[in-house]
């Protein structure tokens, strides 16, 4: 009697296994298999395998590699023997588990004592199963321990590294196989013994029995039963909340100084694309971090539509009109569309700066760090930190990348462990994750979405404070975030010192004369300090405001082009006389007026360079501020990337199996006679309609093959209710559910012949 097949077991499993295989498989579901024959055949294929393959732990693809041993895939193996190869101590319970989940995956079906595997496992296991190379017949009766224990300490390391590695290896001194008399080498000599194969004149093999009998009772080398051990340290959630929200202020600063920065002076693209060396170090110097970091706050801007490339003729990187919006909204929603961003990223900002196999460097921004598997890799590592309690963090980053390397020892590639620690990294630097601990807002970040994280960071961050503190050496010290209206005040007649907790700014003439310029008064700057300084004011920062003022403003401008004017003829004497008149072309057309061909706000720059003060006026004399709002281009918000198959829903699953059962059924249903309805052909169009008609009035079951939307066959067995309309109406035999078909979808029908006695 022959084995089962895949087809065959999946066809006696129960729905919930079916269903739990397309949970586990999604990209099996997609488009949806019609019965199991299609669902079996889907999960045989190479690249299906090889997917299921990177999500196994290690030793679950150890127990794979001793079923592979076993030539599971060829014949149904015995489980017990297969674990022979994983060695006497691997717990027998442990290899019944690891099989349970093969089975689970579809990639294993049978009983305990004929285990199958797909074909296509053995290329998902890799080419050397256990390490293993291919038996050779000229040991089949040879005492191969007893060969070995003669063997001089140059060739026993040779044929031990091939056994505790891959069993195949490069060498030049395989061009020629040498009487053992006549080798000089230890490779020659092991092959003139038969311990070694000749693959080619560049590779050998070590032959399976030399293998097993170096690696003694452990066949499979050292298979780790367990993950590595994760420690753990347990923080109060509110400490990790706050840590989060201090994190998260820090990083909105600076995206606001990259705004700023770009708004005045836009960088230029490479011509390979990116964002250059020579400009990331000068963002550093005006933000004062490192230059990863730099690299995260530019890759985030730009995932999130904040700065683009404007495309033109010199292409420069600009902030977009979206800026502007998210300038304007609250710190918590500001965060939000950065984290959701971050987590969507198809990038890897840690890549930034390092370089390739040709050394070239990795520029941010550019194609060469895009990864669209990092969204993925990502949420791996932020999951394990959500399976902990909150609060808990871990230890040391070294011991996450652990971990999930011996949960998916093939994902990730040879920057696995550099991703888990980047992500950390990152996620830290944007308050998602804190002291090694999920915070609330990036669980809900996680499970809920941008919206609820939002509201998960406004109440973690400190409550706006409505005062400030002045000292008597001209600086203000915000002992908190301040409310956005003094925060927009504060910054208006004063620069940021150095930031944190507590952010220090500095008062100067400088300053003062910004903000006089964006239209505040003396009286508006001294009721500002006396109402919102929980210090006394020092007497030196009111004479210093009353100084400004007071120079302030005598000078007036407004556009001819542009005009200058002033009520004392002596001022407007001195400016004409200066030299800095004859660049800007100043004209005098009445003893308090001068007029200028150039624009207003260069002849302000140039003038209060030479030592002068004026002010720019409206058309009703009120003081303006000319400031240049900075630079923006258009751009559509990006469309969230999705670079996974996200699982169905239980109830499309649900419907999945029972359209499979259906289809099962119908494949085994006898059919009578048979009506095609070819494409163009009328005849048989009138033919199947015909059938099915009289199948409804006589109330017999019809068998109907249909192609659905997506150009994917089926076939069901109804009982025909009603033809007409366009629509096929009948009855499931089997779940008594009423189905509606669309004639147009039908491509043969045929009625159903009773069972032979």
């Amino acid at each position: 009697m022959s084995s089962p097949t895949l087809t065959d077991w999946l066809r006696v499993q129960d729905d919930e296994t079916l269903a739990a295989v397309l949970r586990a498989r999604p990209d099996l579901a997609t488009p949806r298999p019609p019965d199991t024959t299609v669902l079996a055949t889907r999960a045989a294929t190479r690249a299906s395998v090889a997917r299921v393959a990177e999500g196994l732990d290690t030793f679950t693809l150890a127990v794979l590699d001793a079923l592979l041993a076993a030539n599971a895939d060829r014949k149904p193996a015995d489980l017990a023997q297969a674990a022979t190869h994983l060695g006497d101590d691997v717990p027998a319970d442990r290899v019944r588990a690891a099989v349970d989940r093969l089975r689970e995956l579809a990639v294993a079906w049978g009983p305990d004592e004929a285990v199958a595997l797909v074909p296509a496992a053995r290329e998902a296991g890799g080419l050397f199963p256990t390490g293993l190379g291919r038996p050779s017949p000229a040991l089949d009766w040879v005492d191969v321990p007893a060969s070995l224990a003669g063997l001089p300490d140059d060739e026993r390391k040779v044929l031990t590294t091939l056994a505790h590695g891959q069993p195949v290896g490069k060498t030049k001194d395989a061009a020629v196989v040498l009487p053992l008399d006549e080798a000089k080498t230890p490779v020659q000599r092991l092959l003139a013994r038969g311990l070694l194969m000749r693959v080619d004149a560049e590779t050998v093999e070590l032959p399976r029995q030399v293998g097993l009998a170096l690696r003694g009772t452990g066949p499979t080398g050292t298979v780790s039963i367990t993950e590595p051990p994760l420690r753990t340290k347990a923080h109060k959630a509110s400490i990790v909340d706050a840590t989060a929200a201090g994190a998260t202020l820090e990083i909105l600063r600076h995206t606001e100084t990259l705004l700023r920065l770009w708004s005045a002076e836009p960088p230029p693209v490479l011509k390979a694309g990116g964002f250059g060396v020579r400009d990331l170090r000068k963002l550093t110097r005006a933000m004062e971090i490192s230059e990863r970091e730099a690299t995260l706050i530019v890759e985030l801007a730009a995932a999130a539509s904040l700065v683009a490339d404007n495309e033109a003729a010199t292409p420069e990187w600009v902030p977009t009109n979206h800026a502007d919006v998210w300038l304007t909204a609250t710190q918590a929603n500001q965060w939000a569309t950065l984290a959701s961003a971050w987590l969507d990223l198809p990038r890897l900002p840690g890549l930034g700066g390092l370089r390739d196999a040709k050394d070239r460097l990795l520029a941010p921004l550019s194609e060469d760090l895009r990864r669209p598997v990092a969204p993925l890799e990502r949420a791996r590592v932020l999951r394990v930190l959500a399976d902990l309690k909150a609060g808990t963090g871990i230890a040391e980053p070294d011991e996450l990348a652990a971990v999930l390397a011996w949960r998916a020892p093939r994902r990730g590639g040879r920057l696995r462990d550099e991703i888990v620690r980047w992500t950390l990294t990152e996620a830290t630097a944007l308050g998602v994750v804190a002291l090694g601990a999920l915070s609330g807002p990036g669980r809900a970040l996680l499970d809920e979405g941008a919206a609820a994280a939002a509201k998960r960071m406004a109440e973690a961050m400190p409550e706006p404070i409505d005062h400030v503190l002045v000292q008597a050496d001209l600086t203000v010290v915000a002992p908190g975030p301040l409310e956005p209206h003094l925060a927009a005040l504060v910054n208006e007649v004063a620069d940021v010192e150095s930031a944190g907790s507590a952010t220090v700014y500095r008062v100067s003439e400088t300053s003062i004369r910004r903000a006089l310029d964006a239209g505040r008064t003396a009286g508006d700057l001294h009721e500002l300090f006396r109402t919102r300084s929980r210090t006394p004011v020092p007497q030196s920062l009111e004479y210093l405001i009353d100084d400004v003022a007071r120079r302030h403003g005598r000078l007036r401008g407004g556009a001819a082009t542009a005009f200058l004017r002033c009520d004392d003829p002596a001022l407007i004497a001195e400016v004409a006389a200066h030299p800095a008149a004859a660049s800007l072309q100043l004209r005098k057309i009445a003893p308090t007026v001068l007029v200028s061909p150039f624009p207003l706000l260069e002849i302000l720059d140039e003038l209060r360079a030479a030592g002068f003060a004026p002010a720019a006026e409206g058309a009703d004399g009120q003081v303006v501020d000319l400031r240049p709002t900075g630079r923006r281009v258009q751009v559509p918000l990006r469309a969230v990337r999705r670079t996974a198959t996200r699982p169905p829903d239980n109830d499309q699953v649900a419907d999945m199996v029972r359209a499979m059962r259906a289809g099962d059924r119908a494949a085994d249903t006898r059919r009578g006679r048979t009506v095609t309805a070819t494409a163009g052909a009328g005849a048989n169009t009138a033919e199947t309609m015909a059938l099915l008609q009289e199948a409804a009035r006589n109330h017999k079951s019809v068998w109907v093959g249909l192609v659905d939307a997506h150009g994917v066959a089926s076939q069901r067995v109804l009982e025909p209710l009603r033809v007409g309309g366009g629509i096929l109406e009948g009855r499931d035999p089997a779940s008594a559910e009423i189905r509606r078909l669309p004639l147009h979808r039908i491509t043969s029908a045929a009625l159903v012949e009773p069972p032979p006695l």
